[in-house]
């Protein structure tokens, strides 16, 4: 955890007493992905080892809801471009629930904190520039704009046009840019030209004017006194928006700007492109919590410095990270930095596990194998080598379920999923096959009681000679009377958790 203890000296040291302000922010255009949880729990990490540390830590997630609609997400109605340029608060979500277009993104992402527990204060734009909370920014920005603009063209090393303008006009109901002219701030008005280049007037004090981006940005941190805030790395490039953002708060606020963290983008398993919310590419970020407990998540994102590429699998990778997780939990010897990865990955909650120590594919199986009822799935696992662990880890499991269950709904590969077989029909099985499965139900009915996974694996190979069939033809035929499937779970073992009586009777193929 060297990444985030060096981030955290760098924000003690500058800020040695007081409470640290933790700001992340986007814009609730689209569906929130995975990516954007990367840096809401990174965040909360921060804010975490921060109050690890005996400091008194928030952390605030700013939503540009007065952002303009600029592009139309898939899944929207073709005639939502008639609504391009008016602000995300302004705009019905297309589902016709009757909220804001802003309020039915945002509410993914907040779903989605809640289940993971990040700890976020959530502050929206509209309400800020309405109330005229914003308004010494855009006084100060204003008055000073020569300044602002001599920092863009230097930082980003371009000529701006002459037309460029550090404002934003709500006019009938949409945003435009328009040139500003002056700046009255006794009466909280400025003069701007129109589009046909007459000079009007708007009161900036109740949402009617908007700084521009990266005027915004930086007169948020001076408005909040933000201290530390975590960016994608395509803001932090040379010459780009946080660079600008410094350089307006010295010249314009003549204030110090917080401490970038910035974290590379979360990349689906194959794609070369970050996950994109208007695109609809990528993991919804209510999904992601969904099929993964809220500590694997966090172990996902945090065990990694923040400054490195992630790709997420949604189907293996699942099962590897539920495993990993589980392996890293159950260690009993943990050095200082894993001791603070899973202080971070629990919230410093051990006692709100949702991890078993039961292998995933063990339990996606016995789940299934149970009619994914949870109080059988239990009784199916203390059939097994895990009885012990089913016994002390019983709530937990329950609580597993859940998200085996979501994940087995929307992500699981079909190789994975299965359910047993309601009827069968021997004559769908040749004379060879109809023997095999016979002979394997006489030999399954004189079992022991305690038989396991490898009592049965022997059983099936005993009758390879006597039946004369390859071992795949063995495995192939008893999968489809099981579980009308070629392939499926490791066949001796599966055959030990079954329901002993049932199991016989479909062997018979009878019913």
């Amino acid at each position: 955890m060297q990444w985030l203890n060096q981030i955290v000296d760098d924000i003690t040291a500058r800020h040695p007493e007081g409470e640290i302000l933790i700001e992340s922010g986007s814009s609730p255009s689209g569906t929130y992905h995975l990516g954007h949880l990367r840096e809401l729990v990174t965040c909360d990490a921060i804010l975490l080892e921060c109050r690890r540390r005996g400091r008194e830590a928030r952390h605030v997630q700013f939503v540009d809801d007065l952002d303009a609609f600029r592009k139309v997400p898939m899944n929207f109605p073709p005639d939502y471009e008639r609504y391009l340029g008016t602000p995300l608060c302004d705009m019905p979500a297309p589902d016709g629930s009757g909220v804001s277009t802003a309020d039915y993104f945002l509410r993914g992402l907040q779903d989605a904190c809640n289940t993971l527990g990040v700890e976020v204060e959530y502050r929206r734009a509209h309400e800020k520039y309405r109330s005229g909370w914003y308004v010494p920014a855009i006084e100060r920005s204003l008055e000073r704009v020569a300044a602002a603009r001599r920092a863009l063209e230097t930082i980003s090393g371009r000529q701006l046009e002459d037309t460029w303008s550090p404002i934003q006009i709500m006019e009938t109901g949409k945003l435009k840019k328009r040139p500003f002219v002056s700046i009255d701030t006794n009466a909280k008005m400025l003069v701007y030209r129109d589009a046909d280049g007459n000079e009007q007037t708007a009161p900036y004090d109740k949402g009617e004017v908007k700084l521009d981006w990266r005027l915004d940005w930086p007169g948020r941190w001076w408005l909040q006194e933000v201290q530390v805030e975590p960016s994608g790395r395509d803001h932090m490039t040379k010459g780009g928006s946080y660079d600008t953002g410094v350089q307006i708060m010295h010249d314009v606020y003549e204030a110090e700007p917080p401490i970038p963290v910035a974290y590379d983008f979360i990349n689906m398993t194959g794609d070369n492109k970050k996950m994109s919310a208007s695109r609809g590419t990528g993991l919804d970020a209510r999904e992601g919590a969904a099929i993964m407990p809220p500590e694997v998540v966090r172990y996902f994102i945090l065990r990694s410095p923040a400054s490195k590429r992630l790709y997420f699998d949604p189907i293996n990778g699942v099962v590897q990270l539920m495993d990993e997780f589980a392996a890293f939990s159950a260690k009993q010897e943990k050095t200082e930095a894993e001791e603070q990865l899973f202080y971070l990955c629990t919230r410093g909650n051990n006692g709100r596990r949702t991890v078993s120590r039961v292998p995933f594919s063990h339990l996606v199986a016995s789940y299934q194998a149970s009619l994914k009822d949870a109080e059988k799935t239990l009784e199916v696992i203390k059939r097994t080598e895990h009885a012990q662990t089913a016994e002390e880890d019983a709530e937990i499991i329950k609580q597993e379920l859940q998200f085996i269950d979501a994940w087995l709904q929307k992500r699981a590969p079909e190789d994975v999923k299965f359910e047993l077989t309601k009827q069968v029909n021997a004559a769908d099985f040749t004379q060879q096959e109809q023997t095999f499965l016979k002979a394997l139900g006489q030999k399954v009915a004189q079992a022991p009681a305690d038989a396991d996974g490898a009592y049965f694996h022997e059983r099936i190979y005993e009758l390879r000679e006597e039946i004369g069939m390859a071992p795949k033809e063995l495995f192939t035929t008893l999968y489809r009377a099981l579980i009308n499937k070629e392939s499926g779970p490791r066949a001796g073992w599966f055959l030990s958790i079954l329901p002993r009586d049932w199991l016989v009777t479909r062997l018979k193929l009878e019913g």
